[in-house]
């Protein structure tokens, strides 16, 4: 049984519901259940941003008035339904790992006291949660890193990022979809795009799904596959 959640107003037309502060898959899967059911069954919610332990409803408020919509929403979280796992997809994504594309490989190396290709093996052995896109558009924060690898962030962040980069900072892994500053450690890339605006949709991945790494052969493999 689930505490009741915790409603924050974000303005006129928007609220917070929180889930409590941990982070964890129950209870990310719990927001990503509460907003597959908002989708197909309350008429009114313009707009939905699940996060790790929390999702942000936007709402027309003349069609939807903020006690309807909460009324429905303790309805929904409380009524059993697919988990996130059930609803996401599982996505593969290819990966160079070292060299020019993950060239804080044998810094990740060097921090857990592991051989290059076993990081290798250890990023790309596992499936990860996408827990939340955020920080630039379509950019997947991942869950379920091997505790081997967390690794701090760059003391200095760089001031570009190549699109695909993947990368760990702490004890999260990610992708960055477009190119931009960022302080992770870079460990490959990926020659798919995760982001185009032309793309319907336009991000690759969602909140829910399962990201699972291929590692590539070499240069030859990456730029074959390189979407141009």
């Amino acid at each position: 049984m689930y505490d009741e959640p915790v409603f924050r107003p974000a303005g006129d037309q928007a609220v917070l519901v929180e889930f409590g502060d941990e982070i964890s898959p129950e209870t990310n899967s719990r927001v990503h259940r509460l907003a597959h059911a908002i989708e197909g069954d309350v008429p009114g919610v313009v707009d939905l941003v699940p996060a790790y332990d929390s999702l942000l409803i936007q709402y027309d408020a003349s069609a939807l008035p903020l006690p309807e919509l909460q009324k429905r929403i303790v309805e929904l979280d409380s009524t059993p339904g697919e988990a996130a796992s059930e609803m996401g997809r599982v996505v593969e994504l290819p990966v160079l790992y070292g060299g020019v594309y993950g060239p804080d490989l044998e810094r990740v190396s060097e921090c857990s006291g592991l051989a290059a290709n076993e990081v290798v093996r250890l990023h790309s052995g596992t499936d990860y949660l996408v827990y939340m896109l955020g920080f630039t558009p379509g950019f997947p924060y991942l869950g379920g890193l091997n505790d081997a690898l967390a690794t701090p962030r760059l003391a200095t962040p760089r001031l570009e990022i190549p699109a695909g980069s993947v990368g760990i900072a702490e004890s999260q892994t990610g992708v960055y979809p477009l190119s931009s500053p960022g302080g992770w450690n870079l460990i490959g890339r990926t020659p798919l795009s995760l982001f185009d605006p032309t793309r319907q949709p336009p991000s690759m991945l969602s909140p829910g799904d399962r990201v699972r790494f291929v590692p590539l052969d070499g240069p030859d493999e990456y730029e074959s596959m390189t979407e141009r």
